[in-house]
This record gives C-alpha cells, sequence and structure tokens, in this order.
C-alpha cells in the first residue's frame, strides 16, 4: 500500500504544474516588467541626474508620467482627504496577487478636482482605498506620495528639472512638440 501511495506522489497530473514550475512562473511576473516603484527606486539609485533621466527614458510609459505629473505639477489638485487613508496594505510577493500601477493609472482622474463630477467624494474615498488595497503595497505607498506631492523628497534625485527633461515637458509639466 505504501509503495503504491508512494507511485501516485510521484506521479504528476499532466494539467498540473510542479512546484518548481510554479516558482519559476511566479519569479517572471507574467510580463517581466519592473513595478513603477522598482524604476524609481532605480532613479533614487542613479549616481547622477543624465543616469537618473535615462531611466525614465527607458521606462517611459503614459501612466507613469501621468503619476509624475501628480506629484510634481502645482495646477493639479487631488480630490481626497490629505494624508493616509485607513487602508490594508497588500503584502502579497510582487508579481503575485495584486494589480499593477502600470493599468490602475487610468483611473486616477476620478481623483482629480474637478475631473469627475458625477461621483461623490465618499464615493471617490472608497474607490482609492479599493485600488490601494490592489495594488502592491510600494505601489500604493507610491500613488499616496504622488497624491501628496511628495515623490520628489522620497526618491532622491526625481527632481523636477529631471522629469521635465526626461518627457520633454515644459513649465507648465506639458509636452513641448518638435516642429
Amino acid at each position: 500500500m505504501a509503495d503504491k501511495f508512494e507511485q501516485l506522489k510521484e506521479q504528476s497530473h499532466p494539467n498540473l504544474m510542479s512546484k518548481s514550475a510554479m516558482t519559476a512562473a511566479s519569479a517572471t511576473r507574467g510580463s517581466n516588467e519592473l513595478l513603477f516603484s522598482e524604476i524609481l527606486t532605480k532613479v533614487n539609485n542613479a549616481k547622477d541626474k543624465a543616469k537618473k533621466i535615462a531611466v525614465l527614458k527607458q521606462y517611459d510609459h503614459p501612466s507613469l508620467r501621468m503619476i509624475i505629473k501628480g506629484s510634481f505639477d502645482p495646477s493639479i489638485e487631488w480630490d481626497l482627504p490629505e494624508g493616509t487613508p485607513p487602508y490594508m496594505a497588500n503584502e502579497a510577493p510582487a508579481g503575485t496577487e495584486h494589480t499593477i500601477l502600470k493599468n490602475d493609472a487610468k483611473r486616477l482622474w476620478h481623483f482629480i478636482k474637478g475631473a469627475d463630477k458625477n461621483t461623490t467624494k465618499t464615493q471617490k474615498e472608497t474607490l482609492f482605498i479599493q485600488m490601494l488595497e490592489g495594488l502592491h503595497q510600494d505601489e500604493a505607498q507610491l500613488i499616496l506620495d504622488a497624491k501628496n506631492k511628495k515623490l520628489h523628497r522620497v526618491y532622491k534625485g526625481l527632481s523636477e528639472s529631471v522629469v521635465k527633461e526626461a518627457f520633454g515637458w515644459n513649465d507648465l509639466f506639458v509636452k513641448v512638440e518638435q516642429k
């Protein structure tokens, strides 16, 4: 009987992954893309302005620009209370059970003053908390830092001049069109 159990234990179902295959698959994160928090950490760790700009250009994405603009542009006011809302951080490892800010950034317009007049303040706060709880905890913190306009304090070297140069923005944080 024990011998039969050992045989069954060694056999694997053709539709199931082995434990080592599952570990390898989770390490690849599916698309192998960095989280925005990881990209900004690379900017933080870059030694000089040129390297910081190069990192931002390498990982340039409309969602990343939107978040950075939300932190730096003084004309953008967040329609959310100051500070950190009461939410439960998603402690799942990167690449597993969480949403990605790159995809969720398209919902940020709801939280900008004057952009969404149909959603009540309470609904906006609830939606924001739900978004934070779905994101990896580092990306949730990143969006909170952007909302509180303090990305430049959290990520050393992520300055107004660096982001303007990296993304080709003028003083109004709008891309300058080349003629």
